[in-house]
């Protein structure tokens, strides 16, 4: 059975649809004060997959406590996190004393309550594996930039793919690789969550069609400066790719007013922008789960 909520209920139906298994979304009341409570069905099977993708994480990490440990109550033996956005990744050391590094904490809440993780394209950058971060039984990592490759291709002549920062470089190397395009990277500087500069790589971008490919886009800065900044060296269109498009609040407009042309992302993160689907990338995986 696979078990869900209302605010990703779309992509888990999708899931559920292509495992051939039942889909519960999990009922949730607000009380005044602010507490929840949550209703699971109350017959579990043995194996329960949950499907959440944690944007916007704080009540919903929370959440999934309440309810893995209900599922447990009601009777399942294995519980699968499928969580195409993992969140709290990016802290991954302290980078000043007393600085908490979430990304073990979070990860081993989450592996004390499931034991089997799977997400997609995780923000990972000092460890090779998500294991390192997430010790379940079994943590799987998948990438979308295959269904990023094959959405692109056709669509352009020649074109450059460029990632904002040399973090993005393993996504654009790989979104670029199948269709043999050329691709490189930005030099990134960043003085506060609003605050970036950013260097174009030595690619002469006239008249050509660029392409901005990245892991996560937050408020957009990044991207709408290289968009920017590409247009400035006559680049003939600029459009945007992202796995997952977290965009707080006014990010997308900031890209659009920058010049970007078009705006895409995978369904890890719900939003208008996005065009291609995971269902069939997440569902192999939970197939193949030992």
């Amino acid at each position: 059975m696979l078990l869900c909520f209302d605010d990703y209920e779309t992509q888990s139906r999708a899931l559920a649809q292509a495992l051939e298994m039942p889909c519960h979304t999990i009922k949730r009341h607000r009380f005044p004060d602010g507490e929840n409570k949550l209703s699971l069905p109350p017959g579990l099977p043995g194996h329960v997959i949950f499907c959440r993708s944690l944007d916007h994480p704080n009540e919903k990490l929370l959440e999934l406590l309440l309810a893995a440990k209900t599922a447990r109550e009601l009777g399942a033996k294995v519980l699968t996190l499928v969580v195409p956005y993992l969140c709290y990744m990016r802290q991954d050391k302290a980078f000043q004393p007393g600085e908490a590094v979430s990304q073990l904490i979070v990860g081993e809440f989450l592996a004390g309550l499931f034991d089997n993780v799977i997400t997609v394209d995780p923000h990972l950058h000092r460890i090779q594996y998500l294991q390192q971060a997430v010790p379940a039984k079994q943590a799987v990592t998948l990438s979308a930039t295959s269904l990023m490759a094959e959405y692109l291709s056709g669509r352009y002549e020649n074109p450059v793919l460029l990632g904002p920062d040399s973090e993005a470089e393993q996504w654009v190397a790989a979104v670029a690789e199948p269709n043999q395009w050329e691709y490189a990277v930005c030099q990134k500087s960043r003085s506060g969550d609003r605050q970036v500069e950013i260097s174009l790589p030595e690619i002469d971008l006239r008249e050509r069609s660029v392409i901005l490919v990245d892991d996560v886009a937050s408020s957009g800065q990044t991207l709408a400066v290289a968009t920017g900044k590409c247009l400035a060296k006559c680049a003939a269109h600029v459009d945007v790719l992202v796995t997952h498009a977290l965009f707080a609040c006014d990010a997308r407009q900031r890209m659009v007013s920058a010049g970007a042309r078009n705006i895409w992302s995978t369904d890890s993160v719900s939003h208008e922008s996005n065009v291609i689907h995971l269902q069939g990338l997440l569902r192999d995986a939970v197939l193949s789960l030992a």
